[in-house]
């Protein structure tokens, strides 16, 4: 049974049907060839079930937030900002890129709205400044990935919602693994850039340099204050951090940058009402499906075999990473967090892993696909913002993948990476 619904699943997906449709089509077909056509009586219950969570309408308020600080043009003083903080470094506009992923992290939490907006700018940016077009496209494309990791993440908040896991626990447990990740970044760029002979600025900034550009970054940075502490504090649970962070949005983009008109506000409901729709149709598609995998006990199944195979914790661990950055590679990150947590949930936590601990890991390790050939979004947006091709950015983007991976296995052997931050704060 798990290799006919493997290969129903891949060959759906190969003949181009959608991720949401291929995983109730593939759900059918299992459902049909176990001869129990009563578990047909209970899908629309499961399907409903599958987006019947509480937390997960965080997910449409990040979305909205994010897009309405987007149009509050808070990009070019983020990049700002960051120029004359890490500027004076050799390379400086790349570790600027890095840097102002980090930031803009903090307020949109998606990946491809990152490597979108920061890339329109700082690529054409860093050519004529004297870098190489791939290696401007790559950096961005890898430093994109930290926009996920770092809260808000839509990401945590369906993982959480689907596992039973505390999305505040997930959001502090973000913070430390996307900063190591961006300094491992900075780290190959210094290098790279050193090599290349690169450009930096002229000298550094002083203090009153970088003090009048904060101010002028400052309204951005603030989100994601409000949102962090305000749920590290106790003060918001997820869902009303994410409402105020609409509201915040909202009152900058009109009444302060007043760069928003209620015009806006129609394309900004459109297009969340098409991102969550795609979202929740997997989730719900998802959901029927990890019904039956349970109903089979597919996961007890791999759950032994894996054990057959060592009943070490840490080998377990990686051989779950090397899984699932070669499912990151070809399948759509949320329909492979949904198929798989299920799955590998269970198998580590009766290992005695943390879940949450467990859980950065999977966020992590899904996350690299977006910046991974041959079906990474994120290599995508940067080819069609440069009219690079595929292989030219990818050779490029090789070194800063070595580095995330490395950085991967540091937080998978290394709990302490990201359970420091939510101890901190009595999460776990």
């Amino acid at each position: 049974m798990p290799l006919f619904i493997g290969v129903s699943f891949a060959v759906l997906l190969i003949v181009g049907v959608p991720i949401g449709f291929s995983l109730g089509i593939t759900s059918l077909f299992a459902i049909y060839k176990s001869n129990m056509p009563v578990l047909l009586n209970i899908l629309p219950q499961r399907f409903f079930a599958g987006i019947d969570m509480f937390p997960i309408m965080a997910m449409p308020f990040f979305m909205i937030a994010g897009d309405l600080m987007n149009r509050c043009k808070i990009t070019e003083s983020l990049i700002e900002f960051s120029n004359v903080l890490v500027g004076h470094i050799r390379g400086g506009l790349a570790h600027s890129n890095i840097l102002a992923s980090i930031f803009f992290a903090g307020i949109t939490g998606a990946a491809v709205a990152d490597s979108a907006a920061l890339g329109s700018t700082l690529i054409p940016a860093m050519k004529k400044d004297g870098y190489d077009e791939d290696f401007s496209a790559a950096i961005t494309a890898a430093s994109s990935v930290i926009g996920p990791i770092i809260p808000p993440s839509t990401i945590m908040v369906i993982y959480g919602s689907i596992m039973g896991v505390s999305i505040a626990g997930l959001f502090a447990a973000g913070i430390l693994p996307g900063i190591l990740i961006g300094l491992f970044l900075m780290a190959m760029t210094y290098v790279i850039a050193r090599k290349r002979n690169y450009p930096k600025r002229d000298k550094r900034a002083g203090v009153g340099e970088i003090w009048r550009v904060f101010k002028k970054s400052l309204l951005a940075l603030i989100l994601p204050i409000i949102i962090l502490g305000g749920i590290l504090g106790g003060f918001f649970t997820p869902t009303e951090a994410a409402a105020v962070a609409v509201f915040y949005a909202f009152f900058i983009g009109f009444f302060v940058t007043r760069t928003l008109k209620l015009s806006d506000l129609p394309d900004i409901f459109l297009n969340c009402a098409k991102s969550t729709g795609v979202i929740f149709l997997l989730m719900s598609a998802a959901s029927i499906l990890s019904f039956f995998l349970a109903s089979e006990r597919i996961p007890e199944l791999l759950a032994s075999a894996m054990m057959g195979v060592s009943d070490n914790p840490l080998i377990i661990l990686f051989m779950i990473n090397i899984i699932l950055l070669i499912v990151g590679m070809f399948m759509d990150i949320t329909a492979a967090l949904l198929i798989l947590a299920p799955i590998f949930h269970p198998i580590a936590v009766n290992m005695g892993i943390h879940p949450l601990h467990f859980a950065i890991i999977m966020v992590v390790t899904l996350n690299l696909g977006l910046m991974t050939p041959p079906l990474g979004a994120c290599l995508f947006v940067v080819c069609g913002i440069t009219d690079l091709t595929i292989e030219q950015v990818s050779k490029e983007i090789f070194p800063f993948i070595i580095m995330e991976v490395i950085v991967l296995f540091l937080i998978t052997f290394l709990p302490a990476i990201s359970m420091s931050v939510p101890r901190l704060f009595g999460l776990i």
